[in-house]
């Protein structure tokens, strides 16, 4: 089956990603290849993981066409300023093995080194110069979005933010798709918390499938919304991927999305978070 797309103002991207957050380099050159190799080709990594080396060479000798990839990385957000956020971005396209990414992100929405503006500013630059095809910001609220957009003069392509069944987040994915941007979840599993969940259980037993499976069809069966799946144990790379053989039914969706709960965020630094929309 062909793998789905989530469609942008800018482009398309794959609908499933396989992302590297804590991952050492090691762990990447083990499991990343099979991800490759089952069929990923969105790849995601940041400054923040120290891993875009391994990245990189698992790509080149992946014998998969750079342009069949799909590569995204972030700039972390105390190299905002505009040089060192330049050079940053080319220490990752040395350490990637690449001439260019696919998608560049603002990790995390900070404003002590550069300002908002500023930081769109730098992006565009960046992207006039080849240098990255789209462009894009994470972990970004309401607000923040609406600012970025009036900011920057290219599309931004997608808001990367935590997306999982106990977390609210229904009123930052209606703003995206009213400004048109996609949104990319992580933390799709929530650190594990959904297997052990009764309601999930009970639907990926009547689907025939598992309950991680379950929750990533979930999160691609929100228009406009791709996801992340990430694991550093090989067996479950392809358990992962498989999710574009069946569908969930709208009660099911509806039932998964009534799981959410306060106090659910699961990413939040103390240095980097804005004030959250559902908090």
């Amino acid at each position: 089956m062909t793998q789905p797309v989530v469609t942008t103002q800018d482009g398309t991207m794959p609908a499933i990603g396989f992302g590297t957050f804590r991952m050492s380099g090691a762990e990447v050159m083990a499991v990343v290849p099979e991800a490759i190799r089952t069929g990923f080709r969105h790849i995601d990594t940041a400054q923040f993981y120290a891993n875009e080396d391994a990245v990189g060479q698992v790509i080149r000798e992946s014998g998969v066409a750079r342009q069949d990839i799909f590569l995204t990385t972030k700039i972390r957000p105390d190299r905002f300023a505009h040089d060192v956020f330049v050079a940053s971005l080319h220490q990752s396209l040395k350490d990637l093995k690449t001439d260019y990414v696919d998608l560049l992100l603002l990790h995390w929405p900070v404003f002590s080194d550069a300002s908002l503006e500023a930081q769109m500013a730098t992006l565009n630059e960046v992207l006039a110069a080849g240098l990255v095809r789209h462009i894009g910001v994470s972990n970004y609220t309401v607000d923040l979005m609406r600012q970025a957009v009036a900011a920057s003069e290219a599309p931004i392509v997608t808001n990367q933010i935590e997306f999982h069944p106990y977390l609210r987040q229904d009123l930052v994915y209606a703003e995206a798709r009213r400004l048109g941007l996609s949104l990319t979840g992580y933390f799709a599993l929530a650190n594990g918390q959904v297997h052990e969940d009764d309601v999930l259980k009970a639907i990926a037993a009547k689907t025939g499938k598992t309950v991680a499976q379950v929750v990533l069809r979930w999160v691609i069966q929100h228009e406009g919304v791709a996801v992340l799946s990430k694991t550093a144990t090989v067996s479950r790379v392809k358990e992962n991927f498989d999710i574009f053989d069946f569908e969930l039914s709208a009660a099911d969706m509806t039932a998964i999305s009534g799981l959410a709960r306060s106090g659910a965020r699961m990413a939040k630094p103390e240095a980097y978070a804005p004030q959250w929309d559902n908090d």
